[in-house]
């Protein structure tokens, strides 16, 4: 069963929260940092992305940007931009997007259940940008962003974060420059704190990383490291957990995760249109925007036109977790044999566009000439992504968009 723990959170005075709270260290390269804390002299951006604060063009992974990184985490302290609590407790985080709001409890996971398999995956990592996170951790000595997880509803659950919810005043509750709403509340009985980490480890068989699978390591393999290094330890220290927001599954929803490639490898339009005629029933849209509307079905913008494809029956596995998916089946129908693209993770030919961004930004960067063909996919379910998880399968890459993206900055995590 899933072990969580309360933890002595460090937080921003509530003035300061919309200021020093921003979007994960890994969707915006540096200029566009640069950009984000234009006026913001208190943005987390300035521990997690620290060569913001840097000459331009400076090495990302140099000891300077890891010293910086430490540096500002002092300053933060010092100024009281973040303050630790005197208590351990667990808290609430809100999100509201479209008018739709996810309730996670902000607690910390155990290094054991990471190595044990209690947190399941469903994507490789790379070493690289695992060592990168790494060493903001080792030098900081804290989590300073938290990780995404799901688990299998229980009612019960639900029941104590909706009357903290109904009864008790958010501590921050802002709306960020992208229009997502953030709301956050510190339990501070003392029972409730007991109640939920009791609810935990009895109705919570498994969590699951949804999003963030290298922080996640990262965060995990710090703690084994500390471990070596303290070879005493009796499983009570902090760097024995890290971390992380736990959201009911039937409150996430993934977002399509879509792809364009840069040229039809030697195919006229034509030829690709008759070539994806034997394996998918292909359709003419027109000109206007065709969004998927099943399991199965693609749209695909080519030459100013959407068109409709549904992949024909034997295309496709249904009794196969990782066969089933969309990504799977356009992958070994189309990018594979026609386009010959054979790995998404290396090919400079491929690129891939999150939902969030819409299929008009499909049909721009087909008609600038940047790429040639676009496919939109239908998103994946959560259901889909439990059972590749609890089937110890590994989806393709670039498979799920999750949104919102979980603020930094509105509680940190110290291991010691």
């Amino acid at each position: 069963m899933a072990i969580i723990r309360p933890f002595k959170g460090f937080r921003p005075p509530q003035d300061i929260v919309e200021e020093l709270a921003c979007l994960p260290y890994d969707v915006m390269n540096s200029e566009e940092a640069r950009k984000m804390i234009e006026g913001k002299e208190k943005s987390l951006l300035r521990i997690t992305k620290s060569e913001i604060d840097l000459p331009k063009g400076i090495d990302v992974h140099s000891d300077e940007v890891y010293n910086k990184s430490k540096e500002n985490f002092e300053m933060f302290k010092e100024k009281g931009w973040l303050v630790q609590e005197d208590v351990a407790k667990y808290y609430i985080y809100a999100q509201t997007m479209d008018g739709r709001t996810q309730y996670g409890i902000v607690a910390n996971a155990s290094v054991d259940d990471y190595l044990n398999g209690i947190i399941k995956k469903h994507e490789l990592t790379r070493p690289d940008k695992e060592e990168d996170r790494m060493i903001n951790i080792r030098v900081n000595n804290a989590n300073i962003e938290p990780v995404f997880f799901s688990y299998r509803a229980v009612p019960e659950i639900d029941a104590v974060v909706e009357n903290i919810v109904k009864n008790q005043k958010a501590d921050y509750d802002f709306t960020a420059e992208d229009g997502f709403g953030h709301h956050f509340w510190a339990i501070n009985d003392a029972k409730t704190n007991v109640d939920l980490e009791e609810l935990f480890k009895t109705k919570v068989p498994f969590t699951y990383v949804a999003d963030g699978h290298h922080r996640t390591a990262a965060a995990a393999l710090v703690g084994k490291e500390k471990r070596a290094e303290n070879p005493s330890y009796t499983g009570d220290e902090e760097f024995n957990y890290f971390l992380a927001v736990h959201f009911p599954d039937n409150q996430l929803k993934i977002i399509d995760y879509n792809r364009v490639v840069k040229d039809l490898n030697g195919n006229t339009p034509e030829e690709l249109i008759t070539k994806l005629e034997k394996g998918f029933d292909v359709e003419l849209k027109g000109e206007d925007i065709y969004k998927p509307n099943t399991l199965h079905n693609f749209a695909m913008y080519l030459d100013g036109k959407w068109y409709s494809l549904t992949a024909k029956s034997g295309t496709y596995n249904n009794d196969d977790p990782i066969g089933v998916l969309d990504v799977t089946i356009l992958s070994e129908q189309v990018l594979s044999p026609i386009l010959d693209i054979q790995d998404l993770r290396t090919s400079k030919r491929i690129d891939f566009v999150g939902g969030i961004r819409g299929l008009g930004e499909l049909k721009k960067r087909v008609d600038s000439g940047e790429m040639k063909v676009a496919f939109a996919l239908y998103a994946v379910s959560m259901e889909q992504l439990l059972n590749i998880a609890d089937t110890d399968n590994i989806m393709p890459p670039k498979t799920t968009w999750f949104e919102p993206k979980l603020r930094s900055g509105l509680v940190i995590h110290a291991l010691d």
